[in-house]
């Protein structure tokens, strides 16, 4: 195809197939196909009758121009009229389906999830197909039900499809061995249902097994109309654990390592806590515990309560167990004193009106030494001991009223005035936080409150002055019987 430019000059293209006539230059080799070339006057009378797309821009109103302007023409209305319709082209739409319709096709197609998941195709339903009455059941159902955490075992049996009645019965029967309330979560029932009269009521339950105890299981069994219970039980393991070794990155990593229980580890930690600096254990520190364990015969492993606890530091051997004595529960250690705790508690619920020193006597009319701390509180309202001590009085005391008096530790003593009763006698042993008396308004005072005195070697002092510490010491038959229990577990080391 030839390409002229206004200059009248033109490339060859090597897809011509004009038939032309060809000039071969003198002296050019002829090999291969040689390029045409046309004289300047062929060219010139082949576009001015073959160019029908001349440039509109130029030579206007020419012949040549004319010819241009009425191919373009052609062109635009050749395509107009062989342009598509842009009309919508109607067509049949087809009914709206039925539900009897649509189940059919459906059931023939590949339904999704959301539909219910029927995938596949299968035959639609004919008049062949008769509708059952009624459809089998299988004669006997065996499942498992959990009881869960904060669930019940009466429910357990009624959400796995036991009648209530029957789900009551068996808790009752299961409380002459142990607590429904108290079987553990987790705890799994096993179960046999058996064939119902309808399918309005609730299959009988032929068999349960569960474990109702860490050392029995209980079996229930249908015979007739009547169940039965039989009580199976495990032989249990009570010999404690003793797990031993050295203190390397930490107490609680190197004990919990040993095998020991992490929450006996804590206990462990807390008592030996109160003796020992364990911030400051020299290389080779061996630590000692005892722990309750049961094993059953079929595997199982319980751990109890931290019974003994031992350190070893150096040149110093720390034993201590726990000792119950009047009411509290605490760990001692071989020579019987137990925790030290420091600090007092306030003795009653009640505001500060008064401190320590010389006052103005709302009574007495006089100024003079105020040997104590007042609090404000409403009649009857409880006075607890600050701290451990023994009562020395309890009893009238003058202007004091009503008072109770306290020996603690270490020389100090407390006292309570103003009672308006009593709640202790004399040589009693009281614990911190134990009630001793009642506020009242006794003896010398102008309204309910609680006079608090703090003594120390028989001497008044100011109770802000004061930091108690107090321990609990074993003496005489006590410290026998501590002494024995502590050697059950020291002698087989």
């Amino acid at each position: 195809m030839y390409q002229v430019n206004e200059a009248r000059f033109g490339t060859l293209g090597h897809t011509a197939v004009l038939s032309l006539d060809y000039a071969i230059p003198t002296g050019v080799p002829r090999f291969g196909r040689a390029a045409p070339v046309l004289s300047t006057e062929h060219r010139a009378g082949f576009l001015d009758r073959f160019d029908f797309a001349p440039d509109l821009g130029a030579n206007i109103g020419s012949r040549k121009w004319w010819r241009g302007l009425a191919s373009c023409m052609a062109l635009c209305a050749a395509t107009y009229a062989l342009s598509p319709s842009f009309h919508a082209l109607p067509g049949a739409v087809p009914a709206t389906m039925g539900a009897d319709a649509w189940e059919a096709a459906r059931a023939q197609s590949i339904a999704p999830l959301a539909w219910g998941g029927d995938t596949g195709s299968r035959m639609a339903a004919t008049d062949a197909v008769q509708t059952l009455t009624d459809t089998p059941e299988r004669p006997l159902l065996q499942l498992t039900a959990t009881i869960g955490q904060g669930d019940g075992f009466t429910r357990a049996l009624e959400r796995a499809g036991v009648a209530a009645a029957e789900a009551a019965l068996v808790a009752r029967m299961t409380a002459g061995v142990v607590d429904p309330s108290q079987i553990a979560p987790g705890t799994t029932l096993d179960m046999t249902l058996g064939r119902r009269l309808n399918r309005n009521s609730a299959r009988p339950l032929d068999d349960l097994n569960f474990r109702a105890r860490f050392d029995m299981r209980l079996s229930f069994l249908r015979v007739g109309n009547t169940l039965s219970m039989q009580r199976r039980p495990i032989a249990v393991d009570h010999t404690p654990m003793r797990i031993a070794g050295t203190v390397t990155d930490g107490v609680y990593i190197s004990a919990t390592g040993a095998g020991a229980p992490p929450q006996a580890v804590e206990t462990y930690i807390r008592a030996i806590a109160s003796k020992v600096q364990l911030g400051t254990l020299d290389n080779g520190a061996r630590f000692d515990m005892v722990v309750e364990r049961a094993r059953a015969a079929t595997g199982e492993v319980q751990f109890g309560k931290l019974l003994y606890a031992g350190m070893t530091n150096g040149d110093q051997a720390t034993r201590m167990i726990q000792w119950t004595i009047g009411g509290r529960t605490e760990w001692y250690d071989a020579a019987g004193v137990g925790q030290q705790r420091s600090g007092y508690s306030t003795p009653v619920a009640g505001r500060q009106t008064s401190g320590y020193g010389m006052r103005f006597h709302p009574i007495l009319g006089y100024s003079r030494m105020h040997q104590g701390v007042d609090y404000a509180a409403v009649t009857g309202t409880p006075i607890h001991a600050a701290t451990d001590g023994i009562v020395t009085f309890a009893g009238w005391h003058g202007g004091h009223g009503n008072m109770v008096k306290l020996n603690h530790m270490g020389g100090l003593g407390t006292g309570y005035a103003h009672m308006s009763r009593i709640a202790v006698g004399p040589g009693a042993r009281v614990s911190q936080g134990q009630v001793i008396g009642y506020v009242g308004s006794t003896g010398l005072s102008t309204g309910p409150h609680l006079h608090f005195e703090v003594y120390r070697n028989g001497g008044v002092v100011n109770p802000s002055s004061v930091s108690f510490s107090a321990s609990s010491l074993l003496s005489g038959g006590e410290l026998i019987a501590f002494n024995n229990r502590l050697k059950q577990f020291t002698a087989t080391r």
